[in-house]
This record gives C-alpha cells, sequence and structure tokens, in this order.
C-alpha cells in the first residue's frame, strides 16, 4: 500500500504543477500557462490553441486537432492547447484572437497564425502546419514567367517539382507537404492553385491536382546572349496525387536514365514492382552498340515516367533471348512474366506503353463507374429526399456562398452593430440545418440587391447560432448584455432591429422578393405624418421614398382630430406592429376632416380606413377613394388583429406565400384554376377576358347564398402561370390536367373532392345547382384526398422506427391530431405539422404550406 500512496502522491504533484496534461490514448497536450512559456523556451516546434470556451464549432475543430497531433508528432511538431482561464499568456488569451485563432510557434517565436475555419479537419491542419515550417523550401508560381525564372535559378543545380493543387488544406496538399519534408532538400518544390500556368502546362479542367518533374539539373546554365532560355524537360506524374505515389514517383525520376544489362530479361531483378512501373528491355550487338545506347536514351526520355529502360548486351552467354526478338518487356505485380516482340520502329514502341496506359486508365475508369452505379443505384430511393429544401441544399453542396454584403454578428460586436445603423437586419441561422443554409442564400441574395441599389443605412447581418450559442440564448434586457429580443428558438429567424427599440420579427415568406420587398416598407417611417391633400393621395398611389410601385402595398390612413387624442397612440402603435406589412399614414385637425367629408364619412369620432391594394385580375378593382372603415379598438393588438382579417380578400387569388392565411379560416375552398402553365401572364387579350368572365360567374354563385347556395363556401382561385405549385395541386386532385378553366371543391370536413363538369360552362346559375347537388348528395363526388402521409421516402430516414426498435418499451406519445384536408390524419403532407396550432388571426411564420 506505501507504493500505491507514493505513486497517487506523484501523479498529483505531477497534476498540480501545471506543466501539461495528456489525456488517456490523446497525443493532444494541454497546458497551463507555465507549462506553455517553459515548453515555449526549449525551442520546439509547436501548433497550439488558446481558449476558456468551447462552442460546438470549437468542439469540432478540437476533435480534428487531436487527431492531427499523432500525425504531426511524426516531424517532430508539438500539437497542444492552453486553457487561458488557468492563466493568460501574453497576447494570445485576449481580445478577438480568443477562440478565433490557432499559432505555430519555432525557436520560441510565432511563426504564423491561422483561422480556426481554414483548419477545419485533419488534412487541413497538417497540410497548412506543414506549409508554414517548410515554407522556405517551397516557392509559388501562378503565371508562366513566375515559373520560367525558378527554372532559370534552378539550372544546372536541382530538379523542380511542380505540384498544382485546386485548394490548400486538401487531402493532395498534405500529400505534398509531407513528401517535401522528406525531399525538400533535394529537389525545389513550386506549388501553384491555378492561373495561366495550367493552360500551358495542359492541365485537364477537370483534375483536382497534378505534379510534373522538370529535369533542370540536367541543363548546363544561361544560354547566351540573344539566345532564348531553354526549358527543363518535363515528365508529368501520370497517378493520382497521394504519399505514397508521389514517393514512388519521385524514386522513378531518381533512377537512371537506361541502365545496361548483361543478362537476360527473365532473370533481371523487378525493382520495378517497387515503383509500380513496367520495365522495358532493347536488345543491343556489340557492332551497333553506340546507336543502340542513343536509340535507347532517345526512347527512354519519350517513355520517362511510363517505363524503366534496359539495354541488354548480347554478348554476354546469360542473354538466352532468341535473335528473332528485339523488344521485351515486364508488367508490374508479382508473377508478371517477361512477353517477347519483333518491332520495327520506335513508334510502335512508344504506343505500346501508351496503350498500356491508356488501357489502365479506362480500368480505372471502369470501376469509378461502376462505383458510381452502384452508389447510384443504394441512392435511387433517395432522388427526391425526404425534404426538398435539404435535397437542394445537399445537392449544391460545392458551392460556397460570398458573405461579403452581410456582416458577421457574434457576442462582441452585435450590441455596437446595432447602435450604428438606422435598421439592422439579422438573420439567426445554423450551419447544419438545410433550410437554415437556403435561406441563407436568399439573404445574401437581398444584401447584394440592397447594396446594388445604395439604400441607405440598411444592415445585413448573420448569426451563426452553432458558434454563437450564448448570443442567440440569451435573456432580453440582462443587466450586462441589453439584448432587445427574446431567445432564439426557431431557425433560421430573421430579425428587424432598430436603436432603442424592441426587435421586430419577420413572419413572411423567405425568399428573396418577400424579404427585400418588406425591408423596403420596413424603411418608410409608420405611420408617416401627412400635412396636405397633395402628400395624402400621394401616399395613396406611391410608396414615399421607395422603389415599390409594382407591389401594390396595402395602405391605413387614421384621422384624428388632434393628436393629443390617446387613441391616436394605439393607431400608432398598431402601425408600429405592421410596419413592413402595410404603408400607415395620420391625418390629424382640419385635413382629417376634409379628407373624411370626401369619403363620404363624418369625423364624429376617430376613424380607420384601409385602402386595399388593386388587383390586376380583380372583377372589380377598389376605389381609392372610397376605402374600407374599421373600427378603432382600444389596443393596438385588436387593431392589428383587425387590419390583418380585413386584407383578406373575399376571392382571393390563391399563392403560395397567402394560402397559410385562407387556410387558416377553416372554410371548404371553392377553387378555379385558370390562366395558362406556361406563361405567367395571359397575352391573348380575348383570353384575358374570357376568364375575367369566369371569375365573375363564380363569385356571383359565391354570393347567391340562400339554401343549397354556396354560403360557407370561400370562392378562389389560382393562375397557373404565376403560381405553378397549382399544376401540382390541380394533378393531385384530379389524376391528371382537365381543360382549363377548372372548378374544383375541396378541404371539405369529409375530405372529399368535386370536380365541375367541364363539358359545359361556369355561369353562376349552373354552379349554383351543382353546389346544391353536392349538398343533397346527389352529385357523386370526384375523388377523395388520400390517406398516405408524409412518410419517409427510405427506410433509413424512419427514424420514429429506428427509436421504437432501439427502445421497444417506451411508449411514444401520440401527436395531437389537426384537421386538414386528408381527414383527422395528424402529419398529412397538406396539414403541415399535427404540433403547430392553427392561428385564427394569421398564420404561423414557418408554416410548411
Amino acid at each position: 500500500m506505501v507504493w500505491v500512496s507514493m505513486l497517487a502522491a506523484v501523479l498529483w504533484l505531477w497534476t498540480e504543477s501545471g506543466r501539461c496534461d495528456v489525456q488517456n490514448g490523446s497525443h493532444l497536450v494541454e497546458y497551463s500557462a507555465e507549462g506553455f512559456s517553459e515548453k515555449l523556451q526549449s525551442g520546439s516546434t509547436m501548433f497550439v490553441y488558446f481558449g476558456h470556451r468551447v462552442s460546438p464549432t470549437i468542439s469540432l475543430f478540437l476533435v480534428q486537432l487531436d487527431k492531427s497531433a499523432e500525425a504531426l508528432q511524426d516531424y517532430g511538431i508539438v500539437v497542444g492547447k492552453v486553457n487561458c482561464s488557468l492563466g493568460q499568456p501574453a497576447k494570445f488569451c485576449t481580445g478577438e484572437r480568443l477562440l478565433k485563432k490557432v499559432y505555430l510557434f519555432r525557436n520560441a517565436e510565432l511563426l504564423k497564425s491561422f483561422d480556426v475555419d481554414s483548419v477545419f479537419d485533419i488534412n487541413a491542419i497538417v497540410a497548412h502546419v506543414l506549409f508554414g515550417v517548410l515554407f522556405d523550401e517551397v516557392r509559388y508560381a501562378q503565371s508562366v514567367a513566375d515559373l520560367q525564372a525558378l527554372e532559370r535559378a534552378a539550372w544546372g543545380r536541382s530538379d523542380v517539382v511542380l505540384a498544382y493543387v485546386q485548394m490548400l488544406g486538401t487531402q493532395e496538399h498534405r500529400s505534398l507537404m509531407e513528401t517535401v519534408f522528406v525531399y525538400g532538400a533535394k529537389h525545389q518544390f513550386v506549388l501553384t492553385t491555378g492561373g495561366p500556368l495550367l493552360e500551358q502546362l495542359g492541365m485537364d479542367p477537370g483534375r483536382t491536382a497534378g505534379v510534373w518533374f522538370l529535369h533542370c539539373r540536367l541543363l548546363p546554365g544561361p544560354a547566351g546572349s540573344g539566345a532564348p532560355d531553354p526549358r527543363c524537360p518535363r515528365t508529368p506524374m501520370r497517378r493520382p496525387l497521394s504519399t505514397l505515389d508521389l514517393h514512388g514517383f519521385l524514386r522513378l525520376m531518381e533512377a537512371p536514365l537506361v541502365t545496361e544489362v548483361r543478362e537476360d530479361p527473365s532473370s533481371v531483378h523487378p525493382h520495378h514492382t517497387l515503383l509500380q512501373t513496367p520495365q522495358l528491355f532493347l536488345f543491343s550487338r556489340p557492332s551497333t552498340e553506340h546507336p543502340d545506347r542513343a536509340v535507347a536514351t532517345t526512347l527512354a526520355w519519350r517513355l520517362r515516367g511510363l517505363a524503366l529502360l534496359m539495354l541488354v548486351h548480347r554478348e554476354s552467354p546469360a542473354v538466352k533471348t532468341p535473335e528473332e526478338f528485339n523488344v521485351a518487356y515486364r508488367l508490374p505485380g508479382q508473377g508478371s512474366g517477361v512477353k517477347y516482340l519483333t518491332l520495327t520502329n520506335l513508334e510502335e514502341v512508344v504506343g505500346l506503353f501508351n496503350a498500356q496506359e491508356r488501357a489502365g486508365g479506362h480500368e480505372e475508369e471502369e470501376e469509378e463507374e461502376e462505383e458510381e452505379r452502384e452508389h447510384a443505384d443504394d441512392w435511387s430511393e433517395l432522388d427526391m429526399l425526404d425534404d426538398e429544401v435539404a435535397e437542394s441544399v445537399f445537392r449544391s453542396r460545392g458551392v460556397s456562398l460570398d458573405m461579403d454584403a452581410v456582416t458577421l454578428l457574434n457576442s462582441d460586436n452585435f450590441l455596437p452593430a446595432v447602435a450604428e445603423h438606422s435598421l439592422t437586419v439579422a438573420l439567426f441561422y445554423l450551419k447544419w440545418d438545410a433550410v437554415s443554409m437556403a435561406v441563407l442564400s436568399k439573404f445574401i441574395e437581398v444584401a447584394d440587391r440592397l447594396a446594388d441599389s445604395e439604400v441607405a443605412d440598411v444592415q445585413m447581418g448573420v448569426v451563426d447560432c452553432g458558434e454563437w450559442t450564448d448570443l442567440c440564448a440569451a435573456q432580453p434586457m440582462a443587466a450586462d448584455r441589453p439584448y432587445p429580443f427574446q431567445p432564439i428558438r426557431a431557425f433560421p429567424s430573421v430579425l428587424l432591429l432598430r436603436p432603442q427599440e424592441t426587435a421586430q420579427r419577420y413572419r413572411g415568406m423567405l425568399g428573396s422578393e418577400a424579404l427585400h420587398r418588406f425591408i423596403l416598407m420596413s424603411l418608410v417611417p409608420s405611420p408617416l405624418l401627412l400635412s396636405t391633400q397633395e402628400e395624402v393621395r400621394s401616399f395613396l398611389q406611391e410608396v414615399p421614398g421607395s422603389d415599390l410601385s409594382a407591389c401594390k402595398p396595402d395602405r391605413v390612413l387614421g384621422l384624428f382630430k388632434t393628436t393629443a387624442d390617446p387613441r391616436a397612440a394605439v393607431f400608432s402603435a398598431a402601425a408600429t406592429a405592421l410596419r413592413g406589412e402595410v404603408l400607415a399614414g395620420m391625418l390629424t385637425d382640419s385635413l382629417a376632416e376634409s379628407w373624411a367629408a370626401g369619403c363620404s364619412q363624418s369625423l364624429s369620432s376617430p376613424e380607420v380606413l384601409l385602402y386595399k391594394a388593386s388587383d390586376a385580375w380583380a372583377p372589380a378593382p377598389p376605389d381609392l377613394l372610397r376605402p374600407l372603415p374599421l373600427p378603432l379598438p382600444a389596443s393596438a393588438e385588436e387593431l392589428v388583429a383587425l387590419v390583418n382579417a380585413a386584407l383578406l380578400h373575399q376571392m382571393p387569388e390563391l399563392t403560395v406565400a397567402n394560402l397559410p392565411s385562407y387556410l387558416a379560416l377553416g372554410r371548404p375552398l371553392l377553387l378555379l384554376f385558370v390562366g395558362s402553365e406556361e406563361e405567367e401572364e395571359d397575352d391573348d387579350e380575348w383570353a384575358r377576358r374570357e376568364t375575367q368572365a369566369v371569375l365573375r360567374e363564380v363569385r356571383a354563385a359565391a354570393g347567391g347564398g340562400g339554401e343549397g347556395g354556396a354560403e360557407g363556401y370561400l370562392p378562389c382561385w389560382i393562375h397557373l402561370g404565376r403560381t405553378p405549385a397549382g399544376v401540382s395541386v390541380l394533378r393531385t386532385y384530379l389524376g391528371s390536367l382537365p381543360p382549363l378553366p377548372a372548378l374544383v371543391l375541396s378541404q371539405l370536413p369529409s375530405g372529399e373532392l368535386y370536380h365541375y363538369p367541364s363539358h359545359g360552362p361556369i355561369v353562376a346559375r349552373s354552379v349554383l345547382h351543382w353546389l346544391e347537388g353536392i349538398r343533397d348528395g346527389t352529385e357523386p363526388p370526384t375523388g377523395t384526398m388520400g390517406d398516405d402521409g408524409w412518410r419517409p421516402a427510405a427506410p433509413l430516414y424512419d427514424f420514429l422506427s429506428v427509436m421504437d426498435h432501439e427502445a421497444p418499451g417506451y411508449a411514444r406519445p401520440s401527436s395531437p391530431r389537426v384537421k386538414t384536408g386528408e381527414g383527422e390524419e395528424g402529419g398529412g403532407r397538406e396539414g403541415g405539422g399535427g404540433e403547430r396550432e392553427a392561428q385564427p388571426s394569421r398564420p404561423p411564420w414557418h408554416s410548411e404550406l
């Protein structure tokens, strides 16, 4: 027991000494401040990360850093991390550097620093660290002139290894740097990542990496005056760039150009097997020894990198090859025998090995194609992923986003950035969430459009909540960080922030057009104080200070006898809440009374007038001088609800944006499909008039009321050109596309569908008779909404079944059922998520519809 106690004491003293800590199975050393300083002064080459907080992004980086520690240990490089909470080494544990950088030290000096994002995996870490350590041994060339200068400097002294990698930090870059560590003193290495040099080298654009060996050591020196500079002979590496293949290629380049032997080819040791290169044997007689040697040298240069050339002297008694053969070769691989040939010229010999190379290339291509076919077969069920947004993001995963137009917000700069601009639009997203990444690309498009149109003082910012969890989960108006918003619990989320104001959540469509329109409308003061008749008319006919005339925004006017009226404050608060959705103006004093008189209204009490935007397809567009009067309730929330309800049209055109608002009403849809699938607008005036006539008939039928009429139904229509999704809806309803226009009754509680007979004209009287037959049960349904839920596209996506299989004793609670067009099947495609509650006044802001 004594020795156990002593061992425990020794371990405790070692831990408490603060020198370092190596976890079991890990090569990553954790230093305290004192331990780091001592190790640094020892002159070791160190790659060190400093930090004290670990976010999810940093956790992933530390895993890769741990993996790279063992690989870099082979090169004498120590990989470690310093816990800044145990002490603060100067310059590395403070300010912006914390959590953002990782540092490379050599001989107690800082050699280079790297952003954490640039050293994202083990390949990137090893490549960048070795690149930093061996920086003096690797030159960079981008143009033909750069390469010529490097060749000139290498004449007669060393050979040049030119390598191309598409990106730094890749597996190919790592393989190159690991080879430089071994061969850097023997050859001059040159790196290029693209540019005009690739065209001069004849590089295949589809390749991501390549290597060329430039035989510059054979050249005597610079050419004489006026003579062109000689170019170093080049030998391309024909295999993919990997550490093993590059090592073999350099060994092949170091092998003699021609090896002379005096034994039979079958007895020559197959050293070529180690280099994965064929052996070529040419036979020489004493009488033609010198020309044979010249021919062999010429042929060896042409086959450099393709074969090792051996010149066999026939005068040796060990050579047993019959005189009729003048060429022999042996392919790499154990057990490969020598094959003898009789060829008449050099071109036949070169063609032999070029054919061998093409055959090998074809075999590799066939293997790759076979793997791709197998991969495609394995994933054939997933050509359409379970989530269409996830599929789109997956297919465009190789496209990098240009973040120059947006501000990267974090815990440190968020509040100062918001304070510096009159409006900040912030997107809170997660990198691993497909919807977040899809919205991020649209958000950047909006930022670019605002920058191009020079919209003043609008800042577009993004917050990666996977990295800045403290910012996204912060409590509002905390003492240390007074963030003006509630914790972010839904992703992606878009907030509009203004100095000294509570954040406004954007609840519209997450596409670029809707968001761009909302931002421009948010720049208009709400409410806008109007002082003359001309200002009022201008306000009702165009958007003040914005280019939004084509968007036809809705407008609301508040008329008050005096600004001191307490209900004017209610209107102002409601106008602020509606900012970005409608334009709000306020009139007071005599101007309010005169405007009310012009609208046939008496201003005995405050008035709220709603001016709906005219619809080019509406049968009867409203007159701007005949607004819809609204009562003025006691609270701003009630007024917002009244405005939203009044904005719903009696016979709306359904779009992807407004469909949830009308489905939330819970009324069956008397749905008319019109328009052309190919065109967004009907250019034919006759077709346009016919469509408007049909709309009038359906509206007349809907307004007929009475027993058996359209009372309780919501008459609406979809233009298939402007809303292509309507084509899929109609095909789902009826199984095929009928002649247009087509009238369908859907969203009934029973789930049944009815199609108005397409052989007859759509007139109000016939529609009423058809609806009466549906109500009496004499009209048979065309079909029923299917009972198929939104099931996984493949078994591996059926996560609930996997959970049930792994925990069979766990009783999973059932989801609340929601009535949809598919009956009471919660989770059906049209019903959206079963866990979401329907909102009577407005749809959920992230509705899947």
